[in-house]
């Protein structure tokens, strides 16, 4: 994988097993998608936890904004079976490096909460290069309907567990996950109409239709 290049990488569970089950636990992986992003990192994931928690004490964010990153994070969408991530590579191997840590962070996790052993995902993640801007853009709109395609809800923005309403303007900046406003220009309105309007097409879209990985 290229550094520069940007990445549609989904992953899923093993044999369709539901891998969250409750919002402690999407919030747990976002948690880690945000954390992990950072190479040589200052603190322990513990301590990003209780800042999460409390705010207004140390703040992690401040102490890792000038460290390197290994990836961007684009996009995103948590399912209950699978994860969807847009990430722009930073360093070499850094999509590698940075997938590996949230994969296996999330399975010591979940492994502990549920009393449970042995792998969670099934196999090496998946990788497509989303090659134009158009490309991406569709691709974006893609992974944010994705829990309208699966029927768990009516509206992109119904969902709490991906990045689109960072893409509609809804989100404060200090809560935002994704970065992607150096990649693509979007105003929340015409995104909006530009998503919503193809929710009843969502599974022909052939724009995006060989990014798509499952």
């Amino acid at each position: 994988m290229e550094i520069g290049a940007v990445y549609h990488i989904t992953t899923k569970s093993i044999e369709g097993y539901k891998i969250f089950n409750d919002e402690t636990e999407y919030l747990r992986m976002k948690q880690l998608i945000q954390y992990y992003k950072h190479s040589n990192l200052p603190v322990r994931y513990s301590y990003f936890i209780a800042w999460q928690k409390d705010k207004k004490g140390f703040s992690v964010e401040n102490s890792i904004q000038d460290k390197k990153k290994l990836v961007q994070i684009i996009a995103y969408c948590l399912m209950p079976t699978h994860i969807h991530l847009v990430l722009e590579q930073l360093v070499e191997k850094g999509i590698s490096l940075y997938m590996n840590k949230i994969l296996n962070g999330y399975t010591r996790y979940f492994n502990t909460k549920h009393h449970r052993k042995g792998p969670l995902w099934t196999g090496r993640f998946k990788r497509i290069l989303a090659k134009t801007d158009e490309q991406l853009l569709h691709l974006t709109r893609y992974i944010h309907l994705n829990p309208v395609t699966a029927y768990i809800v009516n509206r992109p923005e119904e969902w709490r567990f991906s990045s689109y309403s960072e893409y509609i303007g809804k989100v404060p900046n200090t809560d935002k996950v994704s970065e992607f406003k150096h990649l693509l220009e979007i105003k929340s309105e015409e995104y909006k109409k530009f998503t919503t309007e193809q929710i009843s097409y969502q599974r022909e879209l052939q724009t995006i239709k060989h990014l798509t990985l499952e």
